[in-house]
């Protein structure tokens, strides 16, 4: 009997420890420190409502905005990840014609040789919120003549919404799809 209560009495400390404590300490040392990261990295509007996260894409179907890359799950974060598919795979080979079909209906202006692989591949979890300035950039024709925003205005737009490497030398040049489609909102509401 004596060994029972020993094995309840360890089992309610490491209980408390573990799952009381210890997320108590973790979770006011995330907010205390880095509150923004903590709460989900969001993005709010002018109107201080969250319109999404800095992590996690959003799908763009209007012609007049930017798109990200393409997601396999429908930015669905609930369950993240692609299709591991082959290069040789025939599903992937027919998606990326249709990913290069469209582009070419959309984007006349821009020959398919300029076309940035990142506008036509998943990221590995289907959820990346980023695209290369090269496709922000490949995108500026469309969005120019659908809006009436001037190349070199959406031009400015991406080179000031372009996250550098990190410490200079960490990973490759991007750019937030939803922080730059808010900023061409912000530009077409001065028009």
């Amino acid at each position: 009997m004596k060994m029972v209560w020993i094995t309840l009495r360890t089992s309610a400390i490491l209980f408390l420890l573990c799952c009381v404590i210890y997320q108590l300490a973790v979770t006011g040392i995330a907010q205390a420190f880095m509150s923004k990261q903590a709460d989900g990295s969001l993005i709010y509007n002018s109107n201080h409502q969250v319109v999404g996260s800095e992590l996690v894409g959003q799908a763009f179907t209007e012609p007049q905005y930017f798109q990200g890359r393409i997601s396999s799950i429908d930015y669905n974060a609930n369950g993240s990840g692609s299709p591991n598919f082959a290069p040789s795979n025939p599903e992937l080979l027919k998606r990326l014609q249709e990913s290069v079909s469209t582009w070419q209906k959309q984007n006349p202006d821009v020959p398919v040789s300029s076309l940035p692989v990142d506008l036509i591949t998943n990221s590995g979890s289907g959820l990346d919120p980023d695209i290369s300035p090269e496709a922000a950039t490949a995108q500026i024709p469309r969005i120019s003549n659908l809006t009436g925003v001037s190349a070199e205005q959406l031009q400015t737009l991406v080179q000031q919404n372009t996250i550098s490497r990190q410490l200079g030398i960490f990973g490759e040049p991007a750019v937030n799809v939803l922080k730059l489609n808010m900023a061409l909102q912000k530009e077409l509401s001065q028009s």
